[in-house]
């Protein structure tokens, strides 16, 4: 794919001063997500459907057909699990391995705003490729770990969970990381491919929530009411607890098997709206959606920014950068090129 640099804004106005952004697709899905609840069950969750948004950010970029792939699903994946949470700043995925591909990084922000990279070893993929024609995210990532990382910018804290890779699909590696640092039962479908519309990615994300009376230490406290005190209607406060519980880890177990019955070709389709989809699910359980969310094309590169990166770079490093008394940035996800020229950056005298 040949790019043509961003030339925007380089005479009027100063870089550092240039907060323009690149011709980029502006694009918005006012109904990306969309957040669905099952009345009197401990169960919710999130279809996400990326629909031309995938094809707008997936296509700027030369990664291989498998790798889109893993890079659509990463998408569906953050957009769902950032929708499910209360910040300001980014969500972020970021897989790091000693695979062909050595890092993968989507994130979305407060308002749905989507960006990913992927940085690929085209001679070790081709190996890969030669081996296995249809390399799973296992295979393309290799051996490192998985981290979830929340960024509200600023002096606020970061939060971060971080665990080894594990599973041999995105899905799976996602619900380790819930089984083994949230300790919360979730669900995970990803499904991304190339369709006669474009590049598709979708997901479909189930939890289980609590439920009233149903966890265990609560029981056990009900239960020391009884011996103490001897009263009957503790003791049937105890078994409708119990009841509860075992109610609830069946609901759970019944939605687990109705999700599983969705299609890829359901997932991805275009046609299908998300109520119809849902219903189609869970009608037999009961289900309702909630009020869907947008998602939108988020690439946050501007001249301004680069700039400032490239300031703090010292002279010699710049005039090694330095091509035909120019130079270049190329932003890694929107995949365009920023053109400095030379004499108009001053870098890091004390570098």
């Amino acid at each position: 794919m040949v790019r043509a640099p961003y030339l925007g804004g380089m005479v009027e106005t100063p870089a550092f001063l240039d907060s323009s952004r690149p011709d980029v697709p502006d694009i918005v899905v006012p109904r990306g997500i969309t957040p669905f609840y099952m009345p009197d069950r401990p169960v919710r969750g999130r279809l996400v459907r990326l629909g031309a948004l995938a094809d707008a950010l997936i296509s700027r970029h030369d990664n291989p057909e498998p790798v889109n792939r893993l890079a659509g699903e990463a998408l569906a994946l953050v957009a769902g699990l950032a929708s499910a949470l209360k910040f300001q700043g980014s969500f972020s995925l970021q897989a790091k391995g000693d695979g062909p591909v050595s890092i993968l990084l989507a994130d979305c922000t407060e308002a749905g705003a989507l960006r990913f990279y992927a940085r690929t070893d085209p001679e070790r993929f081709a190996l890969l490729l030669a081996k296995h024609p249809e390399p799973n995210a296992a295979a393309l990532l290799g051996s490192g770990y998985l981290a979830f990382t929340v960024d509200q910018g600023g002096e606020a804290e970061r939060h971060q969970g971080i665990v080894a890779i594990a599973g041999d699909s995105l899905a799976e590696m996602a619900q380790y990381y819930f089984e083994t640092s949230e300790q919360h039962d979730c669900s995970v479908r990803l499904s991304a491919r190339h369709t006669d519309a474009g590049w598709r990615a979708a997901a479909l994300v189930l939890e289980r929530i609590a439920h009233g009376g149903g966890h265990a230490d609560g029981a056990g406290t009900a239960s020391g009411l009884v011996l103490q005190d001897g009263v009957e209607r503790d003791r049937a406060r105890v078994d409708a607890a119990a009841g509860s519980r075992d109610a609830a880890v069946e609901s759970w177990r019944t939605a687990l098997l109705l999700a599983a019955t969705l299609t890829d070709d359901e997932l991805l389709d275009d046609r299908l709206s998300a109520e119809e989809l849902l219903y189609r699910l869970f009608h037999s359980e009961g289900v309702a959606a909630d009020r869907p969310r947008a998602l939108a094309y988020g690439c946050r590169c501007s001249r301004a920014r680069l700039a400032g990166i490239l300031e703090g770079f010292p002279s010699e490093d710049l005039d090694h950068m330095t091509v035909g008394g120019d130079i270049v940035m190329t932003c890694e996800f929107c995949a365009v090129d920023f053109r400095f020229p030379r004499e108009s950056v001053k870098g890091n005298a004390a570098g």
